[in-house]
């Protein structure tokens, strides 16, 4: 009845009461937008120690380059914790930023890492490279080792009716495919290939912990160890936790009295920033995909 009579009236009440809501979430989204803008704010001149984490499977390094560089590059960062918690993955994304950790020690600024529950196999690929790492005695490290698996679902093919066919260029094209016997110069192709990136992975270590490649060696054959066994092997320099590491940093980076701790980003609050800067495929993609893929991993 009210509408009826007066719908100019109804019409700007129900306009001004969407405005009002739209003002407030506006309001909302700037606030936090402004808040977490502002969480790792390292503009002012105090020395801090910058701490980076690395948070479970490894596979893409850029983000945790970025903060590293950020943080190398800017002076009131005197030190950077590196804390991770993560059970290793991708040979070639431990190696970059492993290489990022080498390249900010060249500049005379040190790292220090911090294992959490969890900092193996690829994950303590990357603590290696820093100036000194800290575990809980509990810490499940180690782990050193490449593992690379195939699936062989010949069986299953043949009992529904599936025939493949495999058309290649070169012998070893489909290598590791599951419709198909792996051959022996397959087996021996891979295991080569894996012993090359053991190697390499026991390399970085001696290098890194200035330890005899042959000690490296000997436990390096996918154990695990906790922080304490790898802290009398001479994998772990310090038992500790997170502000243990922190303060040590400190300390390396010339830090006296109190030592401030500055945060990268947390990735769960960059959804806004990652709306405005990615396509509507690429946000349906991240959204819905799984990404699987076959290879090699720490």
């Amino acid at each position: 009845m009210f509408s009826r009579r007066h719908p100019y009236l109804h019409f700007m009440l129900f306009f001004s009461s969407i405005v009002s809501v739209s003002a407030i979430v506006i309001s909302l989204i700037i606030v936090m937008g402004i808040k977490y803008s502002t969480q790792d704010d390292i503009s002012d001149a105090e020395e801090k120690v910058g701490v980076v984490e690395v948070k479970g499977y490894i596979a893409d390094p850029q983000e945790t380059i970025q903060d590293i560089r950020r943080y190398r590059e800017d002076k009131s960062i005197k030190a950077i914790v590196l804390r991770i918690d993560s059970p290793g993955g991708g040979v070639g994304p431990s190696q970059e930023i492993s290489r990022e950790v080498q390249r900010t020690l060249l500049q005379d600024k040190k790292v220090i890492a911090s294992l959490g529950a969890v900092a193996a196999s690829g994950g303590y690929y990357i603590a290696s490279a820093a100036s000194g790492i800290v575990a809980n005695p509990g810490t499940i490290t180690g782990s050193i080792g490449v593992i690379m698996g195939f699936t062989d679902i010949q069986g299953l093919l043949q009992k529904i009716g599936v025939t493949p066919v495999v058309v290649k260029s070169g012998e070893y094209k489909d290598i590791g495919s599951p419709v198909r016997t792996m051959t022996d110069s397959e087996r021996v192709l891979l295991q080569t290939f894996s012993d090359q990136i053991h190697r390499q992975f026991i390399t970085a270590i001696a290098e890194g912990r200035h330890i005899e490649y042959e000690k490296v060696a000997s436990v390096a054959d996918g154990r695990i160890l906790t922080g304490e066994n790898a802290h009398e092997l001479g994998l772990v320099d310090r038992l500790g936790n997170l502000e243990d590491a922190i303060a040590w940093a400190g300390e390396m980076g010339g830090i006296t009295g109190k030592v401030s701790a500055v945060y990268a980003k947390d990735k769960k609050h960059t959804f806004i920033k990652r709306l405005a800067e990615s396509s509507l495929h690429e946000i349906m993609s991240q959204l819905s995909a799984y990404h699987l893929f076959a290879g090699y991993v720490l």
